[in-house]
């Protein structure tokens, strides 16, 4: 149905069919290209978060990446994040189910204190401290590249060994090399390559995970 405000054409589509309405548009538009089924609905979660269809393309998976993070979740795995505002796109009832937290450290006053003093960002500290987490991590990683990097020298240095990566930064400055260094750091990783990215990329990535876990039980 459809109903005309302003001379402007609306579909008409009740509230809770909103978001499925929206993925078979997605559908749709995707004019019957397909991806691995484990892939499918997080890429198009990545568009649905950001009305990109660039995501159909620029999304990288490491082999069994998606297996490997699930699995993960279902063992009680954390998430940390490099923004409260990721952090807060999380669904974290879903994980919660599971016995996993999702933490950001960007606004912790140790954080910001270390990372003034030796001259570098909050989210390379944030990336040191959640070392000292004591359970499985998954790092989803929307904003700071420099994140990225840090995790990467950590890994090389093997000071973690995160069960995934999530890594969507977006922006200009070293985002691009960041994204290929964690492609090559030797552990599982979901990549938007290229600049395009974001927090709220990042967080749908996490519920895509999620919520094919939930479909699943």
């Amino acid at each position: 149905m459809e109903k005309i405000i302003g001379g402007i054409v609306l579909e008409q589509v009740a509230p809770k069919e909103i978001e499925k309405r929206s993925f078979e548009i997605i559908t749709e538009e995707l004019k019957g290209r397909t991806f691995p089924a484990d892939q499918d609905s997080i890429i198009k979660r990545a568009i649905h978060t950001s009305a990109d269809f660039d995501y159909a393309d620029n999304l990288c998976f490491s082999e069994n990446a998606v297996a490997i993070a699930k699995e993960a979740i279902l063992n009680g795995a954390c998430i940390v994040t490099d923004t409260q505002m990721a952090k807060a796109g999380i669904n974290k009832k879903s994980l919660g189910r599971h016995g996993g937290e999702v933490y950001c450290f960007m606004s912790d006053e140790d954080v910001a204190a270390e990372a003034k003093e030796r001259g570098v960002t909050r989210a390379a500290i944030s990336m040191e401290k959640a070392c000292k987490l004591e359970k499985d991590v998954i790092f989803a990683i929307g904003n700071a590249p420099t994140a990225l990097v840090e995790l990467y020298e950590l890994i090389q240095k093997g000071k973690i060994k995160p069960k995934l990566i999530i890594g969507v930064p977006v922006g200009f400055v070293n985002v691009v090399q960041a994204k290929e260094l964690i492609m090559t750091a030797g552990v599982p990783y979901i990549v938007a390559r290229g600049r395009k990215g974001g927090s709220n990329v990042a967080a749908a990535i996490c519920n895509g995970l999620l919520y094919q876990i939930n479909d699943e039980r």
